[in-house]
């Protein structure tokens, strides 16, 4: 029997909105949330928006204080030095399981995505190398084919967009970024499991170690501080809500 067609329940296509607005930087980090102006901008009442930031705060992008209201998350250097290691040791993970799991005929197909990234970083073209980026670490999370250690993957990555393509504003890292991400691909092409976990941990330890050094930059200078705006896929976004809808209504 076939499954009845679900619309998505209006706070989720709130939520996505409001992650959108978050991750192109429409709402700052740390900013206040007006739910007032929000909601009336959004031409809703207050209750979806609520619903909406309910879902935010547990995937980590918003926190609710009482008495106060809601705010955009920040991500301490603490939170970096907490997350990263765990993103690490699960991405490294994922590159395990997909040379062990993925074909040689799956594999080759990552082959443009992997040449369009090289293009992209000899450009210097760093939005379009974070949506290419991030399209190879799904694709990678896809061929471990273990839906555990995607749904983990997936949940600290959304935390973690909030800050984490500032590593390719530090001068060469985006080279360096593609020239991991390339030796990844021929360990993973080799089938060689242990050491494509090893690469893949090592280049997320080096996000980690240009974040660290962007932070005492920043601290250093203030106004170096401002984040680029980068915004989440679009395909993600609209996939994240369907599953969501699904899950509402299961």
């Amino acid at each position: 029997m076939s499954q009845p067609i679900v619309r998505q329940a209006l706070y989720l296509e709130v939520a996505d909105r409001l992650r959108g607005m978050i991750h192109a930087r429409a709402l700052s980090n740390g900013e206040w949330i007006d739910e007032l102006r929000l909601a009336g901008e959004m031409g809703i009442s207050r209750t979806p928006l609520r619903e909406a930031l309910k879902v935010l705060a547990t995937e980590g992008l918003v926190r609710l204080e009482p008495r106060r209201g809601c705010f955009v998350n920040e991500l301490s250097t603490q939170d970096l030095e907490d997350i990263f290691p765990l993103m690490a040791m699960l991405e490294g993970r994922c590159a395990f399981e997909a040379a062990r799991k993925a074909t040689d005929d799956e594999l080759a197909a990552l082959e443009p995505l992997h040449a369009e990234l090289a293009g992209h970083a000899r450009a210097g073209r760093i939005d379009a190398y974070y949506q290419t980026n991030y399209l190879i670490h799904e694709a990678v999370q896809a061929l471990a084919g273990n839906q555990w250690l995607s749904d983990m993957v997936g949940n600290l990555r959304k935390v973690l967009s909030l800050s984490r393509h500032r590593s390719l504003a530090r001068p060469g890292r985006i080279q360096q970024s593609c020239a991991e991400h390339l030796a990844i691909f021929d360990a993973l092409k080799a089938h060689d499991s242990e050491a494509a976990q090893a690469l893949a941990h090592t280049h997320l330890m080096r996000q980690l170690e240009a974040l660290r050094i962007l932070a005492n930059e920043d601290a250093a200078d203030p106004a170096l501080s401002d984040p680029i705006v980068i915004e989440e896929p679009a395909h993600v976004r609209t996939r994240q809500s369907r599953a969501r809808a699904g899950r509402t209504h299961a």
